[in-house]
């Protein structure tokens, strides 16, 4: 990335002679690429990003090399052809031609000058979108009729909250609201699906007071998520385990809820790279074995397509997370979303087993499109 920012200054300065232009150039892709730099050192030395950038520097870095640099990428393949033509015809020119063409320099240098300027504005232009939703998250209200639901469980209330990514870009006073609105609605159960920090371990003691002080009347539970486990797996589980708050590393827990047995069953992060499916699939087998044909099952599951192997094995409810929604979507069904999941926002149904994909309610990435964030309130239902 260093590299692409570096030809990306490059070819943008040549395109202008303004010095101004060049200045604002050069301070925007200096700060990108020394923040580029900080960002790996922070993680090498394992300092709180946050320590060291504000929120809108850190969503400004991530924006342009996320966003901004893939479009001036994509921009520069598409007009390289043009350029190098527009380059051949002007040196087979005339000096008489070319003196005819002088008019167009002011065209050329207003050109320049707006290439220059585009990488800044661009990018402080999504950053002041992005600040904006980054203290924003919706209640999202699901009412989910369930075969064979045992009587005493009907309108059980869950709150799912899923991928609170506490660090970079989630934190302040929107932690504080999360906890609030989780209070507010006064939920039966509260299952926490991954994510409850962004990846620096540091910032893990917070995340947990958080739980501490989400108020249910079973419980609240959790399971890990793939972002948990990014700066050091064995001592993320250390942690929580000793936390004294149930963490269900591919284990079971068993909550009574009005005479009833309740089984929770939390899925552990597959961290297999090839063929992961499959590996999930395996995993969730392995899990089931734990299954007590007493007890009302609910699988806690990061990755969605858990579900494949939990509707195989009759589940009734799988909760899942990790897709953001799609994070960027275009609409419900274009984006990164369907892309990249079979399932990845809201409910799902195969046979008499269902499916929620929550958004999640924190951020890893600053900027979400048509995927807001959100807590998830969920009523079970005799069918």
């Amino acid at each position: 990335m260093l590299l692409l920012d570096a030809a990306c200054w490059w070819v943008l300065a040549r395109q202008t002679e303004n010095g101004i232009a060049r200045v604002m150039l050069g301070v925007f892709m200096g700060a990108q690429m020394l923040g580029l730099i900080a960002l790996v050192v922070s993680r090498l030395v394992q300092i709180r990003f946050t320590d060291l950038f504000p929120k809108w520097a850190a969503a400004a870095l991530f924006l342009w090399h996320f966003i901004g640099l893939s479009f001036f990428i994509i921009i520069a393949l598409v007009t390289l052809p043009v350029v190098v033509t527009a380059r051949l015809a002007g040196t087979r020119q005339s000096p008489a031609t070319a003196m005819q063409d002088r008019h167009d320099w002011t065209r050329r240098e207003f050109l320049g000058l707006a290439a220059a300027a585009a990488p800044p504005l661009f990018t402080f232009t999504l950053t002041g979108v992005a600040l904006r939703q980054l203290n924003q998250f919706r209640v999202r209200r699901f009412t989910i009729p369930i075969a064979g639901l045992p009587p005493a469980l009907d309108n059980l209330t869950i709150a799912q909250v899923s991928d609170m990514h506490v660090g970079r870009f989630t934190s302040g006073r929107v932690l504080d609201e999360m906890v609030a609105t989780v209070n507010a609605l006064e939920p039966d159960l509260i299952l926490l699906t991954g994510d409850i920090i962004n990846d620096a371990l540091v910032d893990l003691a917070r995340g947990l007071e958080l739980v501490r002080q989400m108020q249910s009347r079973f419980g609240a539970f959790l399971i890990e998520g793939n972002h948990d486990l990014i700066e050091n797996a064995a001592e993320f589980e250390r942690r929580v385990k000793a936390s004294g708050i149930p963490f269900l590393l591919d284990e079971s827990a068993i909550v009574t809820v009005r005479d009833t047995p309740v089984q929770l069953l939390g899925l552990s992060w597959t961290r297999a790279h090839q063929d992961r499916d499959a590996a999930i699939g395996a995993a969730v087998r392995r899990l089931l074995r734990q299954q007590r044909s007493d007890a009302f099952a609910i699988l806690l599951a990061h990755h969605p397509h858990a579900f494949d192997a939990a509707a195989a094995a009759g589940i009734p409810l799988t909760l899942s997370g990790h897709t953001h929604g799609g994070q960027l979507m275009l609409n419900e069904q274009l984006g990164f979303g369907p892309a990249m999941f079979r399932y990845w926002s809201g409910l799902y149904e195969r046979a008499a087993s269902k499916l929620i994909v929550s958004n999640g309610v924190g951020n890893w990435f600053p900027l979400r499109t048509n995927a807001p964030a959100e807590l998830v309130h969920i009523t079970l239902r005799a069918a």
